[in-house]
């Protein structure tokens, strides 16, 4: 039994691994495919289906279907819930929705399988904890992989926030319109901060408000910093007040809520250190220090 148990594990490992490759990585043309671009399209039915690669011709519909059964079987609120957070993963081009669901199904499917045959092999309840574990971590894990990107990238776009605004308030002040500050600043600056507001450019030279733009930049974002600037911008350009004074303020103020930031971490640390001190370097002094006369003590009394 624990053969066929061995047996059965790595057949799912061989057919997880590889869908999970797929579902993480960018899509691929065949080579008949790059080569048929541009020529004008292929009269012959059966060229025509041959010009698309096996991954296009086989895998590419079975990998639909397995979509479609993830999106099925998860709630229409989980699933606008993963795109949010894949929007403030930055999106990434590898990391579509569909990816994301066929990942869901085919971990989740495997690590469910796996459960179930080691609670065949010996049935208990622990097993049957396992397979439960297994199948809900598998199904989970797209999600937790996203969120810890997202979180990654938002923290990211935290530190940068107040540079950044220092810029475009010195741009502004230099006689620079809004627009042409951000635009400088997102073609000088590097980072996914820069990519928002290079995109909240784009956005504006597209016929959108300049309000309107930025309340999209506060919503593909999590950052309350950013949030409450893009507040005090849209009430300054609805009432006309100036926008240099509301940068100015806002810049000294995200300065001022870094610095006490970094102060509320710096605090922190002594209650950090505490359990780490108790727990692994106090009692490995103690053995150090009280050791060997403790050994001496005993063998000196055990003579006596």
């Amino acid at each position: 039994m624990d053969t066929l148990l061995l047996v059965f594990g790595a057949a799912c490992g061989a057919l997880v691994l590889p869908v999970l490759w797929w579902a993480v990585s960018g899509e691929r043309r065949g080579a008949a495919g790059h080569l048929l671009v541009g020529t004008g399209g292929v009269s012959d039915l059966r060229a025509a289906v041959l010009a698309h690669g096996g991954h296009e011709r086989a895998v590419g519909p079975a990998l639909e279907r397995l979509a479609g059964v993830g999106r099925r079987f998860t709630p229409a609120g989980m699933v606008q819930a993963l795109e949010h957070r894949r929007s403030l993963a930055g999106s990434p081009p590898g990391w579509t929705i569909e990816r994301l669901l066929i990942a869901k199904v085919v971990l989740g499917g495997g690590g469910g399988a796996l459960g179930v045959a080691r609670f065949l092999a010996s049935p208990s309840i622990g097993n049957l904890v396992y397979a439960v574990a297994m199948l809900a971590g598998g199904y989970l894990a797209p999600d937790l992989l996203i969120r810890r990107r997202a979180r990654e990238r938002q923290a990211q776009i935290q530190r940068e926030l107040p540079d950044t605004l220092d810029q475009i308030t010195i741009s502004v002040e230099a006689g620079l319109g809004f627009e042409a500050a951000v635009a400088r600043v997102s073609k000088t600056g590097k980072g996914p901060l820069a990519e928002e507001l290079s995109r909240t450019v784009q956005d504006v030279r597209t016929g959108m408000t300049r309000s309107e733009a930025m309340r999209r930049l506060s919503q593909r974002t999590d950052v309350a910093e950013l949030r409450h600037f893009v507040i005090a911008f849209v009430q300054a350009d609805s009432f006309g007040l100036p926008i240099s004074q509301i940068l100015r303020v806002q810049s000294t103020e995200l300065r001022l809520k870094r610095r006490q930031n970094a102060e509320e971490r710096a605090q922190k640390i002594p209650l950090k250190v505490v359990f780490p001190l108790l727990t692994c370097i106090l009692p490995t002094l103690l053995i150090v220090v009280l050791g060997p006369g403790a050994i001496r003590a005993i063998e000196t009394f055990a003579g006596r």
